[in-house]
């Protein structure tokens, strides 16, 4: 990310978090956090990338507890 909490689609997609169709679909869905700038989408990316997190811990499931062996 170069700094700026809002880029366009293209620009997000060219920091690696997800690919540009991907983040279309996603817009395209409702699920992607960001604005509409006239015609131009422009996306929230730490709440995309907080959003992504989010999804992903709940995914792999609570962390084990430890019990007090090993």
């Amino acid at each position: 990310m170069n700094g700026k909490k809002f880029q366009t689609i293209r620009e997000t997609a060219a920091g690696g978090l997800l690919t540009e169709n991907h983040i279309r679909e996603l817009v395209h869905r409702g699920r992607c956090p960001g604005v509409w700038a006239g015609r131009r989408f422009l996306v929230n990316v730490p709440l995309l990338s907080e959003q992504l997190d989010e999804e992903s811990r709940r995914a792999v499931g609570p962390e084990p507890e430890e019990d007090g062996r090993g």
